[in-house]
């Protein structure tokens, strides 16, 4: 994992503030140590998989239930508060789902330090895993390809289309003026005073 985000920065990738991921150690680990500064979001969808496995059928959904209420929070505030609330509560019955929250809870919570606008975007990888089902999709549909170069070219065309899609305003992954809230407020130049108007 370190090699390859070695390799995308090589090839020009810049201003990485968030990684969204599931728990794997190796790509953790690769992130904290080439991407220097970027958060990392543990995809709530992975991790609430993680709780359930913990859980007997029987309260999965109840279980389930009240970890989303972590998400449907107005703010960042709130987003963590809830989390220690419903921690709390689980641990009663569910000794470990507690500690798998509490020990998560940075790393599932790490969205709510981005605008509102781009939490359901950036708190799990399904986007991403939206992306490689479609390829996936037309791959098996030719089943056999002749070379490599064959299924790359195919793979790229469903990026490439992805990509174009998601350029068009009503489809956008993230709009331009959502994206602008993450860089800081550019300060207007303050007008100077001319000698004129400090000698009048």
């Amino acid at each position: 994992w370190t090699a390859f985000l070695r390799s995308l920065k090589t090839r020009g990738l810049t201003g990485v503030q968030l990684v969204i991921s599931d728990a794997h150690a190796g790509l953790k680990h690769a992130i904290e140590a080439v991407l220097l500064g970027a958060a990392w979001q543990r995809c709530r969808v992975h991790f609430l998989r993680n709780v359930l496995a913990q859980v007997p059928k029987g309260h999965a959904e109840m279980v389930a239930a009240a970890i989303r209420t972590v998400f449907a929070q107005p703010d960042a505030e709130h987003v963590r508060s809830q989390l220690d609330v419903i921690a709390g509560m689980l641990g009663r019955q569910f000794g470990k789902v507690e500690a798998m929250l509490r020990e998560a809870s940075q790393d599932v919570t790490a969205f709510a330090d981005f605008p509102v606008s781009h939490w359901k975007k950036i708190w799990s990888t399904n986007p991403l895993e939206r992306v490689n089902k479609e390829i996936k999709r037309r791959t098996d549909v030719v089943g056999v390809f002749p070379n490599p170069a064959a299924l790359l070219r195919l793979a790229g065309s469903v990026l490439v289309e992805t990509h174009d899609e998601w350029q068009v305003s009503d489809r956008r992954y993230l709009s331009e003026s959502s994206m602008a809230l993450l860089n800081p407020t550019t300060r207007q130049p303050q007008e100077v005073a001319t000698p004129a108007l400090l000698t009048a």
